[in-house]
C-alpha cells in the first residue's frame, strides 16, 4: 500500500427506511475497505488514532456510531439493541460502501458484532480483527457458556456467582438503577470509566465483579465521583466529546446491549458454519484488562477452537486499548495486514 494519501477524517450519514448511521471516513474511496466497530460506551471517535493512520496507508477506513450512540438512530426498547439489528445496520452500511469483502475491526461490544458478521456473512469479510473480547464468550458459542469460562479460584461461586460478569447480571436485574447511576453525572462517568490498565490489579477480582454487590457502579443509584481525566486514554477534549454525546442520547441504548444475551445466542445459530471462521483472524489481548482477562485463561479457548486462521498478539494496556496504546495497536494491525491479509 502507498502512504501518500490525505488523512483527513470526514463525517458522513447513511439514511435508509429502517435506520440512520452516522460514520467517520478516512483514506481514498478506492482503497481496500476497513470498518472499525466501537463498543460500550464509545463512539466512532474511539477510533480517532486508527482512521488517519490506515487511511494514509491507502485503506478506505470507516467508523460508524452504532445505534444508540452519537448521531445514529436511537431507539426506546431493549430489544432494538439486539445484535441482529446491529449487524443489519452494518450490512446496510457495507452495501452503501460497495459491499466488497471488508476488513472488520471490533472492540468491546463491537467485537460480537464483528464475530457475528464473520460467522453469518463470511462473504462480507476479507478478514476480521478484534480487541479484548474473544470469539465464543458473549455469544455462548463453541460448546461452552460464559459461565463455564469463569476462573473460580479468582471468583468463588458463593461470592461472585457470575464472576467478573456480575455487572451484566445487574443490568438485567436492576436496569433503571444502573442507568440512573451512570447518567447521574455523565462527565464524571466518562472520566471514571475510561482509565488506563494497571498491573497491580492483576490477580484480583475485577471492578465489574462488585457492581451487583454494591448496588451499582458507584453505589445504589449514585453518580460517579469527580476525578481527573486519565489523559493516557482521553484528552480533556475527548472527555467533552463523549460527555456531549452520552448526555444527549442517554445510557438506555448503550446499556440495552446487555439486555439481549438470549436473543444474541439464538441469532448466532444462523451461522452456516456453526460460527467457525476460516478467514484470517487477529485477536489482540489486553494484558491488564481484568474483566476480559484473556491471557492464560479459559476465555480464549473457544476462539482457538473456532478460528482456523488465527493470529494472537498482546498489548500492554487496559480495556481501552486503541485509545490507551494506539501506536502498539496500529503496529499490531499493520503487521497482521501485511503478513496475513494483503499478501494473500
Amino acid at each position: 500500500m502507498t502512504s501518500n494519501h490525505a488523512t483527513t477524517v470526514t463525517r458522513h450519514t447513511l439514511s435508509t427506511d429502517r435506520h440512520t448511521t452516522s460514520y467517520l471516513a478516512a483514506g481514498p474511496e478506492s482503497g481496500p475497505l476497513m470498518i472499525f466497530v466501537h463498543g460500550w460506551p464509545e463512539l466512532a471517535h474511539s477510533w480517532r488514532h486508527q482512521l488517519p493512520v490506515f487511511g494514509a496507508l491507502g485503506f478506505r477506513c470507516i467508523a460508524p456510531d452504532l445505534r444508540g450512540y452519537g448521531s445514529s438512530s436511537v431507539y426506546d426498547k431493549h430489544e432494538d439493541y439486539a445484535q441482529e439489528h446491529v449487524v443489519a445496520d452494518m450490512c446496510e452500511l457495507h452495501d452503501a460502501l460497495g459491499a466488497e469483502p471488508a476488513i472488520w475491526v471490533g472492540h468491546d461490544w463491537g467485537s460480537p458484532t464483528v464475530w457475528l458478521m464473520a460467522s453469518i456473512y463470511p462473504e462480507r469479510c476479507k478478514a476480521v480483527a478484534n480487541l479484548c473480547v474473544p470469539h465464543g464468550t458473549l455469544l455462548n458459542v463453541g460448546g461452552r457458556t460464559i459461565a463455564d469460562l469463569i476462573d473460580r479460584d479468582l471468583y468463588p461461586a458463593e461470592e461472585f456467582p457470575a464472576g467478573q460478569w456480575e455487572y451484566q447480571v445487574f443490568y438485567v436485574e436492576n436496569f433503571d438503577v444502573a442507568v440512573q447511576g451512570l447518567a447521574g453525572n455523565v462527565e464524571n462517568t466518562v472520566k471514571a470509566v475510561f482509565r488506563r490498565g494497571d498491573p497491580k490489579h492483576l490477580g484480583k477480582p475485577a471492578r465489574t465483579a462488585y457492581v451487583r454487590k454494591n448496588g451499582g457502579w458507584f453505589g445504589p443509584g449514585m453518580p460517579a465521583p469527580d476525578m481527573p481525566a486519565d489523559n493516557a486514554v482521553l484528552t480533556d477534549e475527548d472527555v467533552k466529546t463523549y460527555t456531549e454525546s452520552l448526555s444527549r442520547n442517554g445510557f438506555f441504548g448503550p446499556c440495552s446491549y446487555y439486555m439481549n444475551h438470549p436473543a444474541n445466542g439464538t441469532y448466532a445459530l444462523k451461522s452456516p458454519t456453526g460460527c467457525r471462521l476460516s478467514m484470517p483472524v487477529l485477536f489482540v489481548h489486553a494484558r491488564y484488562d481484568t474483566t476480559c482477562l484473556t491471557l492464560d485463561t479459559a476465555l480464549s479457548e473457544p476462539m482457538r477452537e473456532l478460528c482456523s486462521n488465527l493470529t494472537e498478539a498482546v498489548v500492554d494496556s487496559g480495556h481501552w486499548m486503541a485509545q490507551e496504546k494506539p501506536v502498539d495497536v496500529n503496529h499490531t494491525l499493520a503487521m497482521w495486514l501485511g503478513s496475513k491479509v494483503m499478501s494473500e
